[in-house]
Parts: structure tokens; sequence; C-alpha cells
């Protein structure tokens, strides 16, 4: 091809009586020596090919050429198309299974975890991991901090003092839930809101699921109605099986509402009793 393109004035050729290759890589040659309107091949019609063994005898200018060649039109429609429904996969995965996958990758990695865990079997290195969001930190830091490490001496471990520097978020949140004896969620709105409390609250979740022990302990900063609680279903089981406590409608008797939450904080034997001490307000 680089020989006949270094020839812009060629005119006549004769190439009878030579041995042809008929494969893809000679395809151009038939096509130039019918096409090509200002060179005249001899006798293109009757050359032959001598290799591979299988063509020999055939006409050059007879072979199937469309094993050799590339249909654009077919690949830009099998690129749209497969483009298009992984487009609707992933957005069909994304708003309806978005949860249960990363619940399952979580849990996944909580049961890595957890085999770690009970080869060590090291001792609680916490009494409690607070979850919580960092819009409600000053409530932790001014209220629940001094009442339950500074008056009852329970080591609380908290996001931004206790979590390792450089550490993967979701490794320094699995390490403290399970080096604690509980995880206190310290729920609101914006707790709901918050992906890595969600997360928290998942890993936690899965330790309560695989120890079956009360190691989970829920606080609602707000009233929230159950309705608005709808969209969190993780929550709303929660709330049918778990203990909670509310402070809100602990307002009147504030210090019952700490009695309660100290005593959810220290090892019991009969959960079901506890249970029913612990919660305060009634949820559907």
């Amino acid at each position: 091809m680089e020989v006949v393109k270094s020839l812009p004035a060629l005119a006549y050729i004769d190439l009878e009586a030579n041995s042809f290759t008929c494969d893809c890589d000679n395809v151009w040659f038939g096509q130039w020596a019918v096409n090509d309107p200002q060179t005249q091949v001899v006798d293109a019609s009757n050359f032959e090919c001598n290799y591979p063994k299988g063509l020999k005898g055939k006409k050059l200018l007879d072979l199937d050429i469309r094993s050799c060649t590339v249909d654009i039109e077919f690949i830009y429609f099998i690129t749209t198309t497969c483009s298009i429904l992984l487009f609707m996969v992933v957005t069909f995965t994304y708003h309806f299974l978005r949860w249960q996958l990363a619940y399952t990758y979580y849990i996944f990695l909580a049961l890595l975890f957890e085999t770690k865990y009970k080869n060590k079997k090291a001792p609680n290195q916490y009494d409690a991991f607070i979850s919580y969001n960092t819009h409600d930190e000053p409530w932790v830091i001014k209220e629940l901090v001094p009442k339950l490490e500074e008056e009852q001496g329970f080591k609380l471990c908290l996001h931004h003092r206790d979590f390792e520097p450089g550490k993967p978020i979701i490794d320094n949140i699995t390490d403290a839930i399970y080096g604690s004896r509980k995880t206190i969620c310290v729920i609101s709105r914006k707790y709901l809101e918050s992906e890595w409390c969600s997360r928290e609250i998942q890993v936690a979740s899965f330790r309560l699921f695989d120890e079956q022990k009360d190691v989970l302990v829920l606080v609602f900063l707000e009233d929230i109605p159950t309705s608005q609680l709808s969209a969190y279903h993780r929550i709303r089981k929660l709330l049918k099986r778990q203990t909670y406590l509310s402070w809100p409608q602990a307002e009147e008797h504030p210090e019952l509402f700490w009695v309660k939450l100290c005593k959810a904080l220290k090892n019991r034997e009969d959960i079901n009793e506890d249970r029913l001490l612990l919660t305060v307000g009634d949820r559907p």
C-alpha cells in the first residue's frame, strides 16, 4: 500500500504470474485494483490465491471480505444500547437498593472484624461508643459527657477525641463499636440524614444481631413522629425491639433520664426486664 501511495502518477501495472496471499492484510489491494480510477491493473479478475491452502485457486476478487471489515454503525448501536442499559441498572440500583447494598457491604466488613475480634478475645476498651452527628455535638459535650464520664466514671469513645488519625473511617467506627460494651446512638433529624451516622448504626445493628446481646441504646434528642421515620426502616425496626430514651420527654425529670441511661450502660442479665424499665414514652 505504501508503494502504491508513493506513485501518484501510476497508470498501468501488470502483476500476472504473481503469488497472492488472500488474507485480511491484502483486502485493500483487491478494492484498489477494482475501484482506483487512475491505475489500470492488467487482468486483475484472474488473479488467484496461492495461500492459505484452503483458498488456493480461488479468485482474489471473489473473496468474502465481510469478516475483515468493521461495521462501525453496528458497534455504535451495541455501545449505545449497553450504555443505556447500564445507566438504567445503575439508576435503579441507586434509587431502590443502595441502602441494602451498603448494608450488605458493611455487614461483611463487620463480620470480618467480628472474627478477628473473637480470636483476640480482648476486653472492651470503652464502656460506650457515642454515635452522634456533629450538629448535636454541643449536647454531647455539655450534657452527656459530664454526666456519664465525669460524674459516673464511664469511659466513653468519642469521634473527635478517640478515633485514630489516618485510619480509614469505617475501620475506626468498627473498632469503636466492637471495642465498647455498648453503643449509644444520639438520634436527631440531622443524625438520620447523615451517611456516616447511618453506617455506624448499621454496624451496631449487626453486632446486636450477631451477639444477641442488648448492646445498643437509642437516645432521641427530638420528638420525631413515626411517619417521618418511614424512610428509615432500620430505625423503625430497632424501635420495635430495642431500648430507647427521649430527651424532650425527660425535661421535667432529667435526673430520671440519666439514671435510666446509666442503668442501660451497666451489664445486665435480664434484657427484657430492663428494656421495660428503660422505655420512656410510647411509640407505635
